[in-house]
């Protein structure tokens, strides 16, 4: 398997885990209790710029998984990693949804 067949599932798992950096991953360390409030403060400032770069990051990654999977179709080839493609672009929506839900909704109140 190449570093190209896997190109989509890296894409997105870097792009999902970059954006979570601003919301979930302080969110969970201040609930765990092992932060502060001044720590989520400071990292969620950033969320104005790391939330577009994971969406953006998130939508390149499903158009990269679905040109390969068209070019496979057409020269009637077995498409390396689909699976991990696959999970990996599950798994990076689930966590934008979360993100998205934290950001939008839990933030707020």
């Amino acid at each position: 398997m190449l570093f190209a067949d896997l190109k989509p599932a890296l894409i997105s798992l870097s792009t999902a885990f970059g954006s979570t950096i601003c919301c979930v991953l302080p969110m969970t360390i201040v609930l765990l209790g092992l932060g502060s409030g001044a720590f989520m403060m400071v990292t969620m400032q950033y969320r104005i710029i790391l939330y577009p770069l994971g969406l953006l990051g998130l939508v390149t990654a499903y158009w990269l998984y679905f040109r390969r999977k068209k070019v496979c179709e057409a020269q009637a080839c077995q498409m390396q990693g689909k699976r991990w493609n696959i999970a990996a672009l599950v798994f990076s929506t689930v966590l934008m949804s979360l993100v998205t839900y934290v950001d939008f909704f839990l933030v707020s109140l």
